[in-house]
């Protein structure tokens, strides 16, 4: 057993090998910056021709707007930068950077006109004051159009209190909820059951607020044929993987497992049914209760490769007449970013994979009423544009939409088709990720007595070299490649080193969200 110094100096191996990393990659990527910029300044690519193609655009019926993207440091905020840029928009960018050093990746793109600086608010009503001057001093500064919110979790609630002070005082529309919608789809319990209340079919859910609520539960729910996953309401790193299936093989043990969670009043749990069979997400754009945009893949716990469903999968539109059908039980007022988290029982999702127009029953697990990364998967879209202009606009815009499908059967009557990805939209993938992942840590653990086996190293090396050659990294596009570089060569390095010198463990990281998971 390691005692607490070992741990971390473990750990700081750790930090220093990844910092090491990324030095001995600086002169390949610096090349590939460079060489793509020679590249896009003497050929510029299809993305670019458009972009220039829009612009030049001399007609009534496109009018640039300038639009705000806040959380481009991420790929869901770059990549809709990207997409607006592309449109022919004035894209002004903005994220949370501390004061003494810009490590936001998406400042360094050409899609954005100007990027701006903002603090990170903490929860109190200070910070959050703060917070909402900012955007409204950007915002009547650029006289913004249209405010596109892609900030994270943590500044869930600030970015409701923003839209409502923003929308009050100026002309600005805001892809974004206000606080009320915004609390009551990111804690699970209130979705839980507002979902019920709107007849939505959801696992059996229960909230409890003590120890003891906990234990009582679980005592009358042994020896039946349902396990629990218990989950904290709210965000919290230390316990967001803990997926142990309960009650456990005695009560003695399940009694020890709930022991160590806090469980009180002011912080809640609930215990939620154990659907058996593969997990699903979603990424809904949501314009006055009509969904304008939507895509669904397969999900894990910790998402790092995307793939869309085919968007007439009975998956997909299973997933589609849910989102929509709670869209619009929400109103005309329902305006943002709507994702999902299902799960599908194994049964269901076998037949649905055999037969496109098998009825699926979906079980959502949660909510966030925020963009999620699948968004990245509308890279080769640029329709979708005409979702969000349709806020701000009642015209045609000057991209169509090529999804002349028909309209949805729905309980509320029938809902126009969305936008979809194009049949053609690749798969994403993180270099960095799977650099780590499915290469150098095989590679130091197939001596120990449990590393992979030769069969399983060939595997993961194979996989990798795939995803290389023919899927898309999340981040880097070869006409605007310095965000990539800076986020694997600035930011991360950044991250760790903050790390290392607080001696903080971390027990793993989101690339794509640029997330460091800390330990207890």
């Amino acid at each position: 057993m390691l005692d607490a110094n070992d741990s971390f100096l473990a750990h700081a191996a750790q930090d220093i090998a990844l910092i090491a990393l990324s030095l001995a990659l600086l002169p390949l990527d610096t090349f590939i910056v460079c060489f793509s910029y020679v590249v896009t300044y003497f050929y510029p690519m299809q993305a670019v021709q458009h972009r220039r193609r829009v612009r030049g655009t001399n007609t009534p019926y496109f009018e640039p707007k300038t639009i705000l993207v806040t959380g481009v440091g991420m790929t869901k905020g770059l990549a809709l930068a990207r997409l607006f840029h592309a449109a022919g928009h004035h894209v002004i960018g903005a994220d949370f950077e501390p004061t003494y050093m810009p490590v936001a990746c998406g400042r360094m793109s050409r899609a954005l006109k100007v990027f701006y600086k903002m603090s990170k608010p903490d929860g109190s009503h200070d910070k959050s004051a703060r917070y909402t001057q900012e955007l409204l001093r950007i915002i009547q500064h650029e006289q913004v159009d249209m405010w596109v919110s892609c900030s994270g979790v943590a500044s869930a609630v600030e970015d409701g209190m923003a839209k409502e002070m923003v929308e009050l005082v100026s002309k600005c529309k805001c892809v974004q909820y206000d606080v009320a919608t915004t609390k009551k789809l990111h804690e699970k319990h209130s979705f839980m059951d507002y979902t019920q209340s709107l007849g939505l079919t959801i696992p059996e859910t229960f909230t409890v607020t003590s120890k003891a609520a906990a234990l009582n539960f679980l005592d009358e729910a042994n020896g039946k044929d349902k396990r629990y996953v218990l989950k904290y309401i709210g965000t919290d790193d230390a316990v967001r993987g803990d997926m142990t299936l309960l009650p456990l093989s005695s009560p003695a043990q399940t009694k020890a497992h709930i022991s160590r969670m806090e469980i009180s009043e002011e912080r809640p749990w609930i215990l939620q049914q154990f659907i058996r069979g593969p997990e699903y997400c979603t990424h809904a754009l949501v314009v006055k209760g009509e969904v304008k945009a939507f895509v669904a893949c397969p999900s894990s716990e910790l998402l790092m490769h995307y793939e869309a469903l085919p968007s007439h999968s009975s998956l997909s539109m299973s997933m589609l007449r849910f989102t929509q059908e709670f869209a619009a039980a929400s109103g005309p007022t329902f305006t943002g970013h709507l994702s999902f988290d299902f799960l599908v029982e194994k049964g269901d999702a076998e037949k649905a994979a055999r037969d496109s127009t098998a009825n699926v029953t979906l079980y959502p697990i949660e909510c966030n009423p925020r963009a999620h990364t699948a968004v990245c998967l509308f890279n080769d879209t640029p329709e979708m544009i005409d979702g969000y202009l349709s806020l701000i606009e009642h015209k045609s815009t000057a991209i169509t939409s090529s999804n002349e499908e028909a309209a949805v059967p729905v309980t509320n009557g029938l809902a126009p088709q969305p936008i979809f990805p194009n049949k053609q939209s690749k798969k994403y993938y993180w270099i960095g990720h799977d650099l780590i992942e499915l290469v150098i840590s095989p590679l130091l653990s197939i001596t120990s007595a449990h590393g992979p086996s030769f069969v399983e190293l060939f595997e993961s090396m194979t996989t990798f070299l795939e995803h290389v050659l023919w899927w898309q990294d999340g981040t880097f596009e070869f006409w605007d490649p310095l965000p990539a570089w800076w986020l694997y060569h600035v930011y991360w390095p950044a991250q760790v080193l903050m790390a290392l010198g607080g001696r903080r463990k971390w027990s793993r990281v989101n690339v794509s969200t640029c997330k460091m998971f800390m330990c207890e």
